[in-house]
């Protein structure tokens, strides 16, 4: 007996757009991209767009447009997340409805002394059994049986939802669909075989793959990269001072890219064109120089001189 045929390679990227395009986002883009591209799989682009009152106007389009300057190609119409509500209530209505999930009256002043992990607060299952409260959250319902997977990356991981995180939020108290539950959604919707996306993201795959075992839902590959830091360690972003990627000069700030993904560019490569620069890219793509790596400073050896100015 044969077996089957894997899946075709289908990769994402999905930024929010809370604001613009910053360099550890760009990194983020460019692992992503160069995965789909040297699997010759496909590469889709998915605003996550579900959270209004983080949403910063203009920052979709500003988002797009730094994409396509840098020379990014998607394969299908931009998919955003908030044309699939009806998909995501279909997916909560059915965990609701099998006791997998239930309404949760708690606040943050109600979990104040509860015990805190690695993950931060460890939900005591205050509402598992009933809640009286008229506004409420939804908790998806977690054991202690170990979730594992195998990072491409970082290797072999292990978490027990239900001692180190406890029962988690899929519906938030102002009735938005939470991201866990969203994520798992769409990625099946769209046949996504492998995510690339941040280190620290990776304590949160635990949770989408007991809600993707729950929902029936295939569990795609994982690749969780280097963050990119600030020379005091913390994380490049949009809370943390991170600026806009140049829309200027951007054959530097790709190849900066390149360097904080450990891929040793040519030191005349930044003088290249962006199709010069993504064909080389692609032939020598390594993502294995990241193994076991978990952060990577602005500051750090050859990243500062291909790039400075650029976070």
């Amino acid at each position: 007996m044969t077996a089957p045929e894997p899946a075709p390679y289908v990769g994402r990227f999905a930024p929010s757009p809370t604001g613009p395009l910053h360099f550890g986002s760009l990194v983020a883009a460019t692992a992503s991209y160069l995965q789909a591209r040297t699997r010759r799989g496909q590469w889709l682009l998915r605003v996550e767009d579900i959270d209004p009152p983080r949403e910063q106007a203009g920052a979709t389009d500003a988002i797009l447009n730094a994409l396509d300057r840098y020379g990014f190609e998607w394969d299908t119409e931009i998919i955003f997340q908030s044309s699939r509500h009806e998909r995501h209530l279909e997916a909560l209505e059915s965990l609701i409805e099998r006791h997998l999930a239930y309404p949760c009256g708690c606040s943050r002043k109600d979990l104040v002394d509860a015990p805190r992990g690695p993950l931060g607060i460890i939900y005591p299952g205050t509402c598992r059994d009933g809640c009286d409260a008229k506004e409420t959250a939804i908790r998806l319902r977690t054991t202690n049986a170990p979730i594992t997977f195998a990072d491409k990356l970082q290797g072999p991981q292990t978490q027990c939802l239900e001692s180190e995180s406890g029962d988690f939020v899929i519906r938030r108290r102002d009735r938005l669909i939470a991201y866990h539950l969203a994520v798992v959604v769409d990625d099946a919707i769209d046949e996504v075989t492998e995510i690339v996306r941040g280190i620290d993201l990776m304590d949160s795959t635990p949770r989408q793959i007991w809600l993707q075992r729950l929902l029936g839902c295939r569990t795609p590959d994982y690749l969780h990269i280097p963050v990119i830091t600030h020379p005091n360690g913390d994380k490049l972003s949009k809370l943390t001072g991170a600026k806009a990627v140049p829309m200027q000069g951007v054959s530097r700030a790709l190849c900066a890219a390149l360097v904080a993904l450990q891929q040793n560019p040519p030191p005349t490569l930044p003088h290249c064109g962006l199709s010069d620069i993504w064909q080389w890219a692609m032939e020598n793509w390594q993502i294995q120089a990241m193994q076991g790596q978990t952060a990577v400073s602005t500051d750090s050896a050859g990243l500062a001189a291909v790039g400075p100015g650029i976070w």
